[in-house]
């Protein structure tokens, strides 16, 4: 992808970046917020996002769902769940069946 197919944006916090999709995310800002341990840490952006969009900040918050209903979430990708999969293990947790 070129240069010319982004555009030059401005977030709240005054960071500039160039997007080329209409994601408002300041890679900055996200960059930032990204936590530095625990399993959110191993997780891509939009898989971390989509988790906290729907209030899931623990493991023990993941177990109460299934694979299926973790797929469904905006942002949450095939590559997340063996990740998933090994956080919970590792914490003796499963999804729910």
């Amino acid at each position: 992808m070129t240069a010319s197919n982004k555009t030059l944006r401005t977030c709240k916090q005054g960071h500039q970046y160039y997007k080329s999709t209409d994601c408002p995310t300041c890679p900055v800002c996200e960059q930032a917020r990204k936590p530095q341990e625990g399993f959110l840490a191993i997780l891509s952006a939009p898989a971390r996002r989509a988790l906290e969009h729907n209030g899931i900040t623990t493991l023990e918050e993941l177990a109460k769902h299934t694979e299926k209903e973790i797929m469904k979430f905006h942002g949450m990708g095939p590559a997340s769940l063996p990740k998933l999969r090994n956080a919970l293990q590792e914490a003796g947790l499963s999804f729910k069946s």
